[in-house]
């Protein structure tokens, strides 16, 4: 596999630059909550040999999705991104997953989406903060989950509210 389609992605959020790419283990890679470590000699053009477990991905100044969301959502400044956005490839599918603060909720808010022949899906949005969580999920046939922290529940899909978070993380599940 090579980068160039994860740039391409990139280039398509709002032009947002590509800091780096890199391959990681998917559980490293989830349960890492910073930005990410790219490997300095590779490029999109790099050909990488993906193991089951491997992750593909590319790095993003966080600030570089804000016009992305303000685009997607047609609301200047509501969602502010809080951590370092996710823009990978993992068991052939891409995806992104942006972790922001809504400002008109006044909640955090995790929005991943997938991408597709057919372009882009969200496939996740979930609203928390340490009184409630809210969501609408459908990540059926990807291998991930939404993991809500403290309760360690994972939901694939439908629509509901839980209990209050202070985090909720895209995971992998077989």
């Amino acid at each position: 596999m090579k980068f160039g389609n994860l740039a391409k992605i990139a280039a398509g959020v709002a032009g947002a630059a590509v800091t780096g790419y890199g391959v990681k283990k998917a559980a490293d890679y989830f349960q890492n909550r910073g930005e990410e470590e790219p490997n300095p000699e590779t490029n999109e053009e790099a050909e990488v040999e993906l193991e089951q477990d491997d992750i593909a991905f590319a790095t993003m100044k966080p600030e570089s999705v804000q016009s992305f969301l303000d685009t997607t959502f047609g609301d200047q400044g509501r969602y502010v991104p809080t951590r370092s956005s996710k823009l990978f490839e993992y068991k052939d599918q891409d995806y992104m997953v942006i972790w922001a603060y809504d400002n008109k909720k006044q909640k955090n808010q995790l929005l991943a989406f997938q991408y597709t022949q057919e372009g882009r899906k969200m496939i996740a949005s979930v609203g928390y903060n340490s009184g409630a969580t809210d969501y609408n999920i459908n990540l059926g046939g990807t291998n991930l989950a939404v993991e809500i922290s403290g309760s360690g529940e994972q939901i694939t899909s439908g629509q509901g509210q839980t209990g209050g978070t202070d985090e909720v993380d895209l995971v992998p599940v077989e």
